[in-house]
């Protein structure tokens, strides 16, 4: 016990020997951690904000994952097209199996896009919503 007495005295003497300024210091640095805390707080439970940042992300990993396919189709049209041309029957053949093999990451990527807008239905319908839109506003610029 006798410890205890003489840390809290010497905390006591610390705690005068600070000045007025480092108090102050002190304490703005508490205040901007409780401010950043509660801003922190704050933002996690802005549903409608997440909500939107969220739909944001599924549409910008949607649009890869079309540009993807899209240059991969691109790419085995490209492929297809080089060892057909050729004179040999062998390189047309093989390039039968490159797009064989092709049709099947295709199909393999088409149903795991399925399976992921069947399990966020709410952003799927919203991507649809958004690229109808543009396409029926492109259609009505045309005419």
């Amino acid at each position: 016990m006798g410890e205890d007495q003489g840390q809290e005295r010497a905390q006591l003497v610390d705690d005068q020997d600070k000045s007025a300024a480092q108090l102050r210091a002190e304490i703005e640095d508490a205040r901007e951690d409780l401010g950043d805390t509660a801003a922190a707080l704050a933002a996690k439970t802005d549903v409608k904000t997440r909500a939107r940042e969220r739909a944001d992300e599924v549409k910008r990993n949607a649009m890869a994952k079309k540009d993807e396919l899209l240059s991969k189709a691109k790419g085995s049209s490209a492929g297809e097209a080089g060892p057909q041309a050729g004179p040999g029957g062998s390189q047309a053949a093989a390039g039968g199996s490159q797009a064989g093999g092709m049709s099947d990451r295709a199909t393999g990527a088409m149903t795991q896009l399925q399976a992921k807008a069947r399990a966020n239905p709410v952003p799927t319908a919203a991507l649809g919503a958004l690229i109808g839109g543009f396409l029926l506003g492109r259609l009505a610029g045309r005419d």
